[in-house]
């Protein structure tokens, strides 16, 4: 007999169940049970004395055992978990549970320790639904738009892009580096005339992450797309992908985030508005009495990003805001440049945190050369060079951090958000 998920038994049926004892009242002649899996709960209710096998098993179960129960599913309007229980004939112990070593209001730190049994609730549980919902309508949004998923290394033989903040190991006799970005192996297949790709995977940086947004391993959702006329084709294919991902996220979950997180999923209008970046700066210190230093002119501070949630919601009524133009200093060398020099990308900021670099890539293997030369990158790219020595097609693309993603979704740290954080 198959399992059910407790979500789906049947009523008027007899089920298979299995799950963990949330809760459990034994009682002389009755005892009743919370079975949990990650879909749901059930009242299990026995009569100990029909049932005398069935009773000695609740004798030995504790608080978050495991258990099989296999019985009629019926209604009863007096039970307040969806107006049915099961009246269990067969009831078997899987797993006794000893006492749990944490508390529901313990520290972070604490919970982390103790990770399989802090995820043991709704609230968690439903961190990784919508996070799945998200990704999978990401995912679903992309292959109906003629794009193909690849998976890329991330064992890598020399460092990748600056070659600072990777992670050293050894790889048999020589060194080797953990992928920091798939962006070399994206602009690969655009140079193998796959065109359109994306790629969910791990991504490593070795920096310092003492903050709410930072992790030293992540899950990037990460595309690439050719035949781009502008930088402003990525950006619009961005907000189209955001729009259905949290459309999508909010029709599943929306009530029960703002339930369990109270935070609104709010699904983004089209098109996102944009600013360049010397503008933002100019009404950050019109509206809100902010002056960047002017060493960090040409990128934008932690809290400026912070304020632009504020900015854009002001001046736009929108929690998203594309901020482009921004110098040449900060920006990776494989970005495009106008003839005045200035990168044909942008950064897309969302509730007050950067979630994307994205731009238009320097596809003329003349012009790259150049650039990774004022850049001192040199050998260093050379692999990366070669794959634009035989013909490549002007394109663009952008990354996503999943985990950042979540995180901003449900207002909490990212520690949380990451199944197991570093």
């Amino acid at each position: 007999m198959n399992r059910n998920l407790i979500a789906k038994v049947i009523p008027g049926e007899v089920n298979k169940i299995q799950g963990y004892v949330e809760n459990l009242r034994n009682k002389r002649t009755m005892a009743f049970l919370v079975i949990r899996d990650h879909s749901g709960r059930i009242q299990v209710t026995v009569e100990k004395e029909k049932y005398p096998e069935i009773a000695a098993v609740i004798d030995q179960l504790t608080v978050e055992s495991v258990v099989t129960c296999i019985g009629p599913v019926v209604e009863n309007s007096y039970v307040k978990m969806g107006g049915i229980e099961m009246l269990p004939e067969q009831m078997e112990i899987l797993s006794i549970a000893e006492p749990l070593p944490i508390s529901k209001d313990a520290a972070i730190d604490s919970r982390l320790d103790y990770r399989w049994v802090d995820l043991r609730s709704d609230r968690n549980t439903l961190i990784f639904k919508a996070q799945t919902e998200m990704v999978a309508a990401m995912r679903n949004y992309l292959l109906g738009d003629g794009f193909m998923e690849i998976h890329t290394p991330k064992l890598i033989g020399a460092a990748s892009e600056s070659g600072s903040d990777v992670f050293e190991l050894k790889y048999f006799d020589r060194k080797a580096y953990l992928s920091q970005s798939p962006q070399f192996y994206k602009q690969m297949a655009m140079a193998a005339g796959f065109d359109r790709i994306f790629e969910v995977g791990p991504v490593f940086r070795a920096e310092k992450s003492f903050t709410n947004k930072h992790a030293t391993e992540f899950t990037g959702f990460d595309l690439e797309m050719s035949y781009i006329s502008s930088f402003r084709d990525v950006m619009a294919l961005e907000a189209e992908l955001l729009q259905a991902a949290l459309k999508a996220v909010n029709d599943k979950y929306g009530e029960k985030i703002k339930e369990l997180f109270g935070m609104e999923t709010i699904v983004p209008t089209l098109p996102f508005p944009e600013m360049k970046l010397e503008d933002v700066y100019k009404e950050l210190e019109e509206r809100y009495g902010y002056t960047c230093p002017e060493e960090e002119k040409n990128d934008l501070t932690t809290e400026a990003e912070h304020l632009c949630a504020k900015l854009s919601m002001d001046k736009f009524g929108h929690e998203f805001l594309f901020v482009t133009d921004y110098g040449p200093q900060k920006r990776a060398f494989y970005h495009m440049r106008d003839e005045n020099g200035m990168p044909l990308g942008y950064d897309l900021i969302w509730r007050g945190t950067e979630i994307t670099t994205g731009a238009q890539r320097e596809h003329r293997y003349e012009q790259l050369r150049a650039q990774a030369d004022e850049k001192g990158l040199g050998e260093d790219v050379k692999f990366y060079m070669d794959f634009f020595r035989y013909g490549c097609p002007p394109h663009g693309g952008f990354g996503l951090g999943v985990d950042r993603l979540t995180m901003l979704l449900l207002g909490i740290p990212i520690k949380e958000v990451m199944f197991l954080f570093r």
